[in-house]
């Protein structure tokens, strides 16, 4: 099972997403756009675990005590760098809790074998990959100057910063990614409440 934790993302806020992501998939019709409804902000990538595992990673996460968080959605930008972009991205804006569980859930799989992140936490909602790149927010060898996403950019640069809303998470979840030729399909497989 392909295993990942993440923070869902209300309504209202997916729409307007899925408004934007609408609006802007002409200027760069080669990437790979993400399927509004697999939105989701990332805490953690487990990765491929036994089926047997399952329960003890449920049980892990649910010892896990944090406050409810609070988030703003607004802004874009391009991993690793504007100027060899691979990820066109949304920003998540918050205050320390959001690292913190983010941090709290790396432990704690961490001491069931999961990989230790070596990088600090950067909140974001991924819309569209390059196509036939990674999808690492990482710099990578392979990475070049390039202009996959230049018609893109040049759109946005003449607009503010898109504002898509606010909300308040107040549970996180565990979910099985299954990869398919359409893209990734998530499942929700538990939840955890924050207080």
């Amino acid at each position: 099972m392909r295993l990942f934790v993440a923070l869902d993302i209300d309504d209202p806020i997916r729409r307007r997403i899925a408004d934007f992501m609408q609006i802007n998939r002409a200027h760069s019709p080669d990437a790979r756009w993400v399927r509004p409804e697999s939105l989701h902000i990332t805490l953690k990538f487990i990765g491929e675990q036994p089926e047997s595992a399952l329960e003890k990673i449920t049980q892990m996460l649910n010892t896990t005590s944090a406050d409810a968080i609070d988030l703003n959605f607004r802004g874009f930008g391009f991993f690793p760098t504007p100027r060899s972009p691979r990820v066109f991205w949304i920003g998540v804006e918050s205050g320390s809790n959001l690292a913190a569980l983010a941090k709290t859930i790396d432990a704690k799989l961490g001491t069931f074998g999961a990989a230790k992140e070596d990088h600090p936490y950067n909140p974001h909602l991924t819309l569209a990959r390059a196509a036939g790149g990674s999808g690492s927010p990482r710099r990578q060898k392979t990475d070049r100057l390039n202009s996959r996403f230049q018609l893109l950019q040049e759109k946005l640069s003449s607009q503010p910063a898109p504002e898509f809303g606010t909300m308040t998470a107040r549970e996180f979840f565990l979910y099985q990614s299954r990869l398919s030729p359409g893209g990734s399909q998530y499942s929700k497989l538990a939840g955890f409440a924050l207080r």
